[in-house]
């Protein structure tokens, strides 16, 4: 049995962002992106994180982008806060992968993936707002959850999965009463992420939906993105395409609209 203590133990345990990073998010906030590329030079793994993330295909760079101020330059604001928050995420990451058939660069490609495409999804929406555009960020950040809480019960959280083909959200909702996306918004509150953050990603469970419109809308939106990129060849070999149960009556209005998206871009 996985208790609610254990999680709250967990989640305690995530340590609060480095100072570095604190300084360069808050010099984001204000819109200082050459004051924000300098702090985060500061700190190595973080540069050396951003280096590898957006020389990724999906990205789409000509030619190698190796300096911290370019790259800030390159995303802008939004893109660079998105990406600091992904980092952060990683700082969570385990050594050793159990539950999913993962490693450093298989999740640094998820993360890639999920953000570039959030990015585009967010211009055909004409939403330009930061805190929204890092509100992806999240979703990876379940991933390691699940994974951590599971790995010292793997052989029960597979038996039950194979006894009632379950997906991992409602797993974890049975065994504690707690959700993924419930602990994604913890993580949130601990990063001291906006509000409107934790209500995007609980609407985005396709469980909780939202009353304010625009929200749930964007929920919507990523309900679909997680359900498209997990269902990847790559993802599906993780295991990561059992992660959530797809709620298609949710996102029935816009699911044309998403896959004519998907396919041009």
């Amino acid at each position: 049995m996985i208790t609610k203590d254990k999680i709250d133990e967990y989640i305690h345990k995530i340590p609060p962002a480095p100072q570095a990073l604190k300084d360069t998010l808050a010099l984001l906030n204000a819109g200082e992106l050459v004051k924000a590329s300098k702090v985060a030079q500061t700190d190595l793994a973080l540069a050396t994180y951003l280096k590898e993330l957006v020389n990724k295909p999906i990205y789409g760079f000509a030619k190698e982008v190796t300096d911290v101020s370019q790259i800030f330059g390159i995303l802008g604001v939004a893109g660079s806060q998105q990406t600091v928050y992904n980092y952060m995420t990683t700082l969570l990451s385990p050594g050793k992968w159990v539950l999913f058939k993962l490693n450093a660069r298989t999740f640094h490609e998820l993360q890639a993936k999920l953000s570039k495409r959030w990015e585009q999804i967010l211009e055909h929406l004409s939403i330009d707002d930061k805190n929204i555009f890092s509100s992806i960020t999240l979703l990876p950040a379940s991933i390691i959850v699940t994974e951590a809480l599971f790995c010292e019960k793997i052989d029960d959280v597979n038996l039950l999965r194979s006894a009632k083909n379950l997906d991992y959200n409602t797993i974890l909702t049975r065994l504690c009463g707690v959700g993924i996306f419930d602990i994604c918004e913890q993580i949130s509150v601990k990063w001291e992420m906006p509000q409107e953050i934790a209500q995007i990603i609980q609407a985005s469970s396709g469980l909780k939906p939202s009353k304010d419109e625009k929200i749930n809308s964007l929920g919507k939106w990523m309900h679909l993105l997680l359900f498209y990129e997990l269902s990847q060849p790559m993802f599906i070999e993780a295991g990561l395409n059992d992660f959530i149960d797809f709620q298609i009556e949710y996102v029935g209005d816009i699911y044309e609209d998403f896959a004519a998206l998907m396919e041009i871009t």
